[in-house]
C-alpha cells in the first residue's frame, strides 16, 4: 500500500524500492510462480515502465506472462492481461509487429472466451487498431475502430467515455488520411456529447 501511495505522488524511485523488497519477499516466502509473487512483478514492471526502464519491465513481463501460460493457460484473463501489458511496453518501443502479434492473439482468445461485444474484447480491438495505425495500416486501423465505435455506441450509449474515446480515435485516423471533413464532422460530434 505504501509503494502504491509512492507511485500515485510520482515517487517511482521509493516505490521501486518497496515493489523490489515486496517481490523478493514474496519469491523467497511463496515461491517465484505464486500469484502474489506475479502480482507483484507486474506491479514492479508497472514502476519501471512509467520511469521509462523498458527493458526491465519488458523482462518482467515475459516472465509473468510464461509463468501465467505455464500455471493458468494462455487463455486465461491474467495471462491475457500479462499479454497486453507486454504488447504496450514492446509498442512503446516501436517493437510494433511483436506488439501486434500478442495483441491479436489477446483479442481473438478474448473473442472466442467473451464475445466481440465485451469490453475487453473491445479494448484489444481498440488496442491493436493504434499498433496498425503506427504502422501505417490506415485500413486495417479503421476498420477495427469502425467496429469498436459501433459496438461501444450499441453496447454503451453515445455518450459514454469508451464510446467518445473510440470515436476519437476514428477521427485522427481519418484525419491522417486526408479525410478531414469526415474527421471533424465525427470530432464535433464528439465535443458536442462532453
Amino acid at each position: 500500500m505504501v509503494g502504491l501511495a509512492y507511485k500515485l505522488g510520482g515517487q517511482w524511485d521509493n516505490a521501486e524500492k518497496l515493489e523490489v523488497q515486496v517481490m523478493q519477499t514474496r519469491k523467497k516466502k511463496l515461491r517465484a510462480d505464486h500469484p502474489y509473487t506475479l502480482t507483484s512483478m507486474g506491479n514492479l514492471a508497472l514502476t519501471l515502465w512509467n520511469q521509462g526502464q523498458w527493458d526491465a519491465a519488458e523482462e518482467l513481463e515475459v516472465q509473468v506472462m510464461e509463468t501465467r501460460k505455464k500455471k493458468l493457460g494462455a487463455d486465461h484473463p491474467d495471462t491475457l492481461t500479462s499479454m497486453g501489458n507486454l504488447a504496450l511496453t514492446l509498442w512503446n518501443q516501436g517493437q510494433w509487429d511483436a506488439a501486434e502479434e500478442l495483441e491479436v492473439q489477446v483479442m481473438e482468445t478474448r473473442k472466442k472466451k467473451l464475445g466481440a461485444d465485451h469490453p475487453d474484447t473491445l479494448t484489444s480491438m481498440g488496442n491493436l487498431a493504434l499498433t496498425y495505425r503506427n504502422q501505417g495500416r490506415w485500413d486495417a486501423a479503421e476498420e477495427l475502430e469502425v467496429q469498436v465505435m459501433e459496438t461501444r455506441k450499441k453496447k454503451l450509449g453515445a455518450d459514454h467515455l469508451d464510446t467518445l474515446t473510440s470515436m476519437n480515435n476514428l477521427a485522427s485516423t481519418w484525419k491522417v488520411q486526408g479525410r478531414s471533413v469526415e474527421a471533424v464532422a465525427l470530432m464535433g460530434q464528439c465535443v458536442s456529447k462532453c
